[in-house]
């Protein structure tokens, strides 16, 4: 009787919870919320209660019911995703985990030959110093080096029934070519020594090393990508797309091979990095074929008298140049992907540039940087963009947003090379040889603009280019172009801005007399796109222009630039040279908008050092000012890296013209470059290092002392007599010790000129103040006080600037600002008071914010 009860319960029991938790849908049913889940996969309440509404099928079921199945849905979709990740990142790791075993394979054989050969050598010089037979060490050299020369003087000996012309006599090529490479891709033929700072893993670049005492300069590069091999084949084949120093790529003819594979002669050339050096071009026999074992291969040479094949003649303006076995080696990952393996060997021929630029073409590093793993990263950012793993702003395909950087830098290199058969010719100078200007009268050199209307082109005189190049003493190049995009004004000018915007119009402005930071404007940067390691980025500037006076109404207008950046993260590897590049552009650019780029690069010319980076150093004038108790520092904490460290900073801006202006243009383009040498020169002393002296780094003073010692004590004082109170601690000695406790102080601290009819610019700021207003003191004059103020805060300022000019102070309420960068600032109080000379007369207008932070 219990048990029969016991029963009933439990049955009741399960009547009871099963309508709630336990539903079995039927398939129509599933159906119609997946389709609503597809839609919306959070739905409202109220979406809920619609669905039951309008599906009849799921009537019979209660809102909660609903809302657990999405629930659930929502978890299932989760787990399903984190599982294909995992799956993902496992196939990474086992793909990574290969590759590392290789690679300590090949190091466990190079340690053993090491070995071998060291134990040789003690065997050889153990006989030398106890022999005197005529089998000396010596002798073995000499015999060895006469059969070297034998096959260097009689290269054809070795394949002497081979006729290097015929297809046969080129696969034969192909084939040494090919056993060559793969030598060096597994790492037995050239002794490879990983690069610093390169650690390997699933999201690395790869697993990087240069030569070390070959033959001209290598590198060599291993590294995963979510791509198929033919994929990845078809990509690293079109150089062009991806090395940035590559002008041109031709395939002059392709032979098919026997074994399935094709042989082709390709012809290209490559940009100088710099108007001291001439370019490079490279006449390659390419190998295309599949190996054994599934992976796809491709193999490249120079072909020479040396070599075999057919040559190509020489080509003006270019230095023939050897590409030594390279290639790459594509290997099918398990569960999808591809295993790469890259080799680039050149012989630059060193001996034909200036001995100052040599490093360039001696580093096994640079060519690892610009070249290998410059191929990797393309390879990745197209792999993560076909993924989805990139979001992109703008509306704007990535395949245009690289379309938009790969033109930049072509138009730059172009401009910098400035090549004879692009239609490019070398005015002559006014007598001295700093700034050199070309011109190019081809009307196709400006595709795309107002110029290409037949009418207009009888007064279409072409695109001029101004161009210098400099060497620099320790100057971090990251750093300079930082503070080159970041600080416009300090070395442009609006007038000239304003000209080359107008020059994508059909009425182009009247040439201005250039003088730098004659017009002020302030700049804002609107991200567009970043490489996967954020080495570079594709960025829209606009310009923001002011008048002081009705008739600069007309020039006060908003401009725009497209913008690419590189090298201005010192922390990402493999950045060669540090580049800013930009070109005017209209307000809606389509994606085939015309572009003349302008700019400026730096390349240093000695190796980096080893240690670590140098990005925590700071733009400001006064960052190193000695501040006692442990606050100089020492030589040992020196920024060793930068010193010592010479760069090549180049220069070139295109400026288009019409006939009748071209003399002009010229005066005006010579006499602009050369005022942005000497703002990059200003700069430059600016921001380099200090000398060591002694065990101290020298302080850099603050600018104007003793000025600005005087002025921090009329600023000290001048609070004192209007409020009361103290700025600084009561017993604050004089001198510089005032100024170095108000340069410390805690809170914003900043001066601006009070002068009748014209703008309040900003003429002093303590730390916290160039902190808060991000800019540092070389460009705080360029900034206004009513640009930092919010509108209620304009309004306030102006309602108690009575107040502060009869009383002296004035008490200002809690408000936001925003700083040279656009971002804004809060902050709890503020105070403005007038600040007096020595003979009472007002000297500027002083504020404190106190309490302030970012948003």
């Amino acid at each position: 009787m219990a048990h029969s009860t016991y029963r009933e319960s439990n049955s009741k029991y399960q009547q009871q919870m099963d309508p709630s938790k336990y539903v079995r849908y039927t398939q129509e049913q599933v159906e119609a919320l997946e389709r609503v889940y597809a839609e919306c996969p959070k739905p409202s309440s109220l979406r809920r209660q619609q669905l039951i509404r309008d599906c009849p099928i799921l009537s019979n079921i209660e809102p909660k019911q609903i809302k657990v199945w999405f629930q659930n849905r929502r978890c299932r979709e989760k787990q399903r995703k984190e599982s294909c990740r995992l799956q993902t990142v496992n196939r990474k790791l086992n793909a990574m985990n290969k590759l590392l075993m290789e690679e300590n394979d090949r190091l466990q054989k190079q340690v053993s030959q090491l070995v071998y050969e060291n134990g040789f050598m003690r065997t050889q010089l153990h006989t030398v110093s106890t022999t005197t037979t005529d089998t000396s060490c010596d002798s073995v050299v000499m015999s060895g080096q006469q059969q070297h020369q034998q096959q260097q003087q009689n290269p054809t000996s070795l394949h002497p029934l081979r006729d290097d012309h015929s297809p046969a006599g080129l696969l034969a090529i192909a084939e040494e070519t090919l056993a060559e490479f793969l030598g060096k891709a597994t790492g037995t033929a050239v002794d490879w020594v990983q690069m610093i700072g390169m650690k390997p893993g699933p999201d690395s670049i790869g697993i990087v090393a240069v030569s070390r005492n070959c033959s001209g300069v290598a590198a060599r590069a291993c590294g995963l990508v979510s791509l198929e091999p033919t994929k990845v084949a078809e990509i690293l084949k079109d150089r062009i797309s991806w090395f940035r120093d590559c002008r041109s790529l031709d395939v002059v003819s392709a032979i098919p091979a026997g074994n399935g594979g094709t042989i082709e002669l390709v012809y290209m050339q490559i940009y100088a990095p710099t108007t001291l050096a001439s370019a490079r071009d490279f006449w390659t026999l390419r190998y295309t074929t599949n190996l054994d074992d599934g992976s796809l291969m491709i193999c490249e040479r120079s072909l020479a008298s040396s070599t075999g094949g057919p040559t190509a003649p020489p080509a003006s303006c270019f230095v023939r140049t050897e590409m030594l076995p390279s290639g790459y080696l594509i290997r099918p990952c398990e569960g999808g992907g591809s295993i790469i393996h890259i080799v680039d060997h050149i012989d630059f021929d060193s001996c034909s540039v200036p001995e100052v630029l040599r490093p360039l073409y001696e580093s096994s590093k640079i060519l690892a940087q610009k070249m290998t793993m410059a191929a990797l990263r393309h390879i990745r950012q197209i792999a993560q963009e076909t993924n989805g793993e990139i979001q992109y702003s703008g509306g704007r395909q990535p395949a245009v947003l690289r379309s938009l950087s790969q033109r930049l830098c072509r138009g730059f290199n172009d401009a910098v090379n400035g090549f004879v058969d692009d239609g490019w010719s070398i005015m002559g100078s006014d007598g001295v040889e700093d700034v050199t200007i070309a011109v190019n009268s081809s009307p196709s050199k400006f595709t795309g603009s107002q110029y290409n209307n037949l009418s207009m082109l009888s007064t279409y005189g072409g695109v001029l280019c101004a161009r210098a190049s400099m060497l620099l003493q320790n100057v971090p190049p990251a750093l300079l172009v930082r503070f080159l995009r970041e600080h416009r004004s300090e070395w442009a000018d609006y007038g000239v801005d304003v000209y080359c915007a107008d020059s994508l119009k059909a009425s182009p402005y009247a040439v201005p007399c250039a003088k730098t930071g004659g017009f002020p404007s302030s700049q804002v940067i609107l991200p567009l796109a970043q490489t996967v390691e954020n080495e570079e980025s594709l960025e829209v500037v606009r310009l923001e222009g002011h008048a002081f006076s009705p008739e600069d109404i007309a020039l006060s207008r908003d401009m725009y630039l497209l913008q690419l950046c590189s090298g201005i993260d010192e922390t990402t590897s493999g950045a060669t040279c540090a580049q800013l590049v930009f070109a005017p552009i209209d307000e809606s650019f389509g994606d085939d908008a015309p572009l003349l780029p302008s700019g400026f690069r730096v390349i240093p010319l000695e190796p980096k050092s080893d240690g670590g980076p140098t990005a925590n150093r700071t733009l400001d004038l006064a960052s190193a000012l000695e501040v006692g108790h442990g606050g100089a520092r020492s030589s040992g904490e020196a920024d060793v890296a930068n010193q010592n460290v010479r760069s090549v900073l180049t220069i070139a801006f295109q400026f288009t013209f019409e006939n009748h202006y071209r003399d002009s243009v010229v005066a005006m383009a010579r006499q602009y470059v050369r005022s942005i040498v000497g703002s990059v020169q200003r700069v430059a002393m600016a921001i380099s290092p200090s000398p060591l002296h002694s065990s101290h780094l020298v302080p850099k003073s603050l600018p104007g002392s003793p000025e600005a010692v005087t002025l921090a004590r009329w600023i000290c004082r001048s609070f004192s007599v209007h409020t009361g109170g103290e700025l600084l601690q009561p017993d604050s000695p004089a001198g510089d010790a005032v100024l170095k406790q108000l340069w410390h102080h805690t809170d914003a601290i900043m001066c601006c000129s009070v002068k009748m009819n014209a703008s309040a610019v900003f003429t002093f700021a303590n730390q916290a103040g160039l902190d808060m207003l991000e800019t540092t003191l070389v460009a705080l004059q360029d900034i206004m006080l009513e640009k930092i103020l919010d509108e209620a805060g304009r309004k306030i300022l102006l309602s108690e600037f009575s107040k502060i000019m009869h009383q002296g102070f004035a008490y200002l309420p809690a408000g936001v600002c925003v700083s040279s960068m656009g971002r804004p600032v809060s902050y709890d109080q503020a105070i403005a008071w007038k600040v007096l000379n020595d003979e009472d007369s007002n000297h500027c207008l002083a504020f404190m914010f106190m309490n302030w932070s970012f948003v």
